[in-house]
């Protein structure tokens, strides 16, 4: 339905009486033509467009006309689409991204500064703190800051992918996003990121009324609830690591890229974290698999001396348990350490998963660079058939010759020794041929495996291009064929033509 458009009106409201600012509101207002067209929906059929002029409305980029907003729909009404709306939500599209992308690394920040102060914490307290000193509570306020800042940058994160589920769908009611799987997602990733070690509260709420309290991470402490509270809240703060992979999916260059989204909906392919794993482990294999590997070592070898550290053993140093985590992840397992904790256990447990899981990639990795290309399995393969075929030619060489020997022997009545032996090399000889033909019919046969597909795709190739000629070919033939009897058909016509008039002239009679 055509709806009624009015170009380069004049907004009679608002208008300045400024000559200097209604000059420049001009010029600003030719860049583009703007076209606002409401749709109001009434009860009965007939339905009215009013249209009215959207040069003087005002956007959040301070005024610039070539961007407007999209009205919102009021319940029961609907807005129709108007001309550039497509570009507009392109363009909002790109900006949302960028949000996200922005929002992203922010959070990640934050999650890796917050997993830096709770490490420095573990660290320096049995040697820093002293009774009474407020470190703990610094660090920890320190802490609780950064977490409080990682909520509200999800949230926002969050706020972002609700607008640009809104923007692809072009949809108006955000309550249409918020189904039970993504509100599961917040709440879950919410809860995540909440966690974190709050033991020095809880200890000086205790403590309160004392003159003095011994910081909580003094091993000797009388709480072991608290400590071991603590302990599981720092080991859980490693969740919020999930980041990364968000982090890696919004930044890589397969989805910035646009020939790669164009493609990837062309093939309906999702881009995920799965599908941007895959393209790393295919470009960088050994670059990828090493870092995630050393980073795992120092990631779960600082964790099982967290874990280790109450009970004093050999695994609560840094070298013990990294040599530890070592030989778990390489499941070797030579059993002169081992963790005493249930803590230290779960560690070495899915340090173990993980190694199986690595070792599985690491093989198939190592196997795909020491695999030959198609290049090189060609020229491998052709120099192998021409050795064989030579040897070939050698056994089939030594063949004649001791069939020859074998009969001048028996043609001189020899002696029987030596017709004996050159009937045992004639065997050999034939036995080596035979194993020779087998590896070439073997070999030629793996080659040919190897380039059916390809040889048969170039045979069906060539057999419809000699289709498509042969095809036009017959159509010529037949167009001229056509034209030969159309001339045939009027030559017959002008000849009978000619025998009725040269008939007609020499017996006039005859009609």
């Amino acid at each position: 339905m055509p709806y009624p458009t009015w170009e380069g009106s004049k907004g009679e409201t608002g208008q300045t009486e400024d000559g200097a600012a209604e000059s420049d509101y001009r010029e600003r207002g030719t860049g583009g033509r703007l076209v606002c067209a409401l749709e109001m929906e009434m009860t009965d059929r007939d339905s009215k467009v009013d249209c009215v002029n959207c040069d003087g409305l005002i956007n959040r980029n301070g005024g610039d006309p070539a961007e407007i907003s999209v009205p919102l729909s009021l319940p029961g009404k609907r807005t129709t689409l108007m001309e550039g709306d497509d570009l507009y939500r392109l363009r909002d599209r790109k900006l949302l991204l960028e949000d996200k992308k922005r929002l992203c690394a922010l959070a990640l920040g934050t999650a890796l500064l917050g997993i830096l102060l709770m490490i420095i914490h573990a660290e320096i307290c049995p040697f820093v703190y002293i009774p009474g000193s407020n470190i703990a509570l610094i660090i920890n306020c320190s802490i609780s800051l950064s977490t409080g800042c990682l909520l509200v940058l999800i949230m926002a994160f969050h706020y972002k992918d609700i607008r640009l589920f809104v923007n692809d769908h072009n949809q108006v009611d955000w309550r249409i996003a918020m189904t039970s799987h993504r509100v599961l997602v917040i709440t879950m990733e919410l809860l995540v990121c909440s966690i974190h070690p709050v033991g020095t509260y809880w200890k000086v709420g205790i403590h309160a009324n004392s003159s003095s309290s011994a910081p909580l991470c003094v091993s000797n402490d009388h709480n072991k609830a608290l400590l071991d509270m603590e302990l599981l809240l720092s080991v859980l703060m490693f969740l919020r690591l999930y980041l990364v992979h968000r982090a890696i999916l919004l930044h890589s260059k397969v989805l910035l890229s646009v020939s790669y989204r164009s493609i990837g909906s062309l093939n309906n392919i999702n881009f995920t974290f799965r599908f941007v794993l895959k393209v790393l482990m295919n470009k960088h294999p050994a670059r990828t698999l090493l870092v995630f590997i050393l980073f795992f070592w120092l990631t779960a070898s600082w964790m099982l001396t967290l874990c280790e550290r109450k009970t004093q053993a050999s695994t609560s140093h840094m070298d013990m348990a990294m040599w530890l985590i070592a030989i778990t992840f390489l499941t070797v397992g030579y059993g002169d350490v081992a963790p005493t904790t249930s803590c230290g256990r779960a560690v070495c447990l899915f340090t173990g998963v993980m190694g199986v899981a690595c070792t599985a990639m690491l093989v198939a990795v190592v196997t795909k660079k020491l695999a030959l290309n198609k290049g090189e399995k060609h020229v491998h393969f052709f120099m192998l058939d021409i050795q064989i075929s030579k040897r070939i030619h050698h056994a089939a060489a030594n063949v004649l010759r001791e069939c020859w020997l074998l009969h001048r022997t028996n043609l001189t009545k020899g002696n029987r020794g030596e017709q004996r032996r050159h009937q045992r090399c004639l065997l050999e000889a034939i036995r080596v041929f035979r194993h020779l033909r087998l590896k070439q019919r073997q070999l030629r046969d793996y080659v040919s495996e190897m380039v059916d597909l390809p040889k048969m795709q170039m045979i069906m190739c060539d057999l419809s291009a000699n289709w498509n000629n042969s095809y036009r070919e017959l159509e010529q033939r037949i167009h001229s064929m056509e034209q030969k009897l159309d001339e045939l058909s009027r030559c017959f016509q002008q000849t009978t033509e000619l025998l009725s008039q040269a008939l007609h002239h020499r017996n006039p009679e005859i009609r």
